[in-house]
């Protein structure tokens, strides 16, 4: 079974950082886009930052210059630093990948991961 594992989520202020991890688990074969999104309340889940296999990224307009996302493919994880965090940054960060597994060999499959609280106080 392929499961997201979130990490690193936290209470920082206004001009700190935080480093966000993701592990993905399981009878992985390979996977394709692996990536974060955010929902704070009331608004709706947007991508921050995603990066593909061939390790080409791109970012929300409102992080870029400030955050970088990587992957350890050896791991399966993906990482989001995040500096100069803002308080319009505090949301729920969720990873989401796009895997290939035993279970699903021939078709990528979409993941979610349990999701990690950000927040960032002025």
């Amino acid at each position: 079974q392929v499961q997201l594992v979130e990490s690193g989520g936290g209470l920082v202020q206004a001009g700190g950082s935080l480093r966000l991890a993701c592990a993905a688990s399981g009878s992985i074969i390979g996977i394709h886009t692996m990536g974060w999104y955010r929902q704070a309340p009331g608004k709706q889940r947007e991508l921050v930052a995603q990066v593909t296999s061939g390790d080409s990224t791109n970012y929300a307009n409102s992080v870029k210059g400030r955050f970088t996302v990587s992957r350890d493919n050896a791991s399966y994880t993906v990482f989001l630093q995040m500096t100069n965090l803002k308080p319009e940054d505090t949301a729920v960060y969720y990873c989401n990948a796009d895997i290939y597994s035993r279970q699903s060999p021939l078709r990528a499959s979409n993941y979610w991961g349990q999701g990690t609280q950000v927040t960032v106080s002025s």
